[in-house]
């Protein structure tokens, strides 16, 4: 067993949705989409089922949309 990464995590630049079922306490999955069109492709997708959380676009590790800081 080694030892745990101390860096966080980076994300790839694009746009983000947190999908999680309905009713739960968890946190949820990011789903990372190119486009806009897309994004709003999988937003009407998973809505179907699931409970989705629109993050808004990421470029160079900010959040553009400031819907996630």
């Amino acid at each position: 067993m080694g030892r745990p990464p101390t860096r966080p995590s980076r994300l790839k630049d694009g746009f983000y949705i947190e999908i999680r079922n309905e009713g739960s306490t968890s946190s949820g999955i990011k789903i990372r989409r190119d486009t806009r069109e897309e994004m709003l492709d999988a937003i009407k997708e998973y809505s179907r089922t699931k409970k989705v959380n629109v993050l808004g676009e990421l470029i160079k590790d900010k959040w553009v949309d400031n819907k996630k800081k």
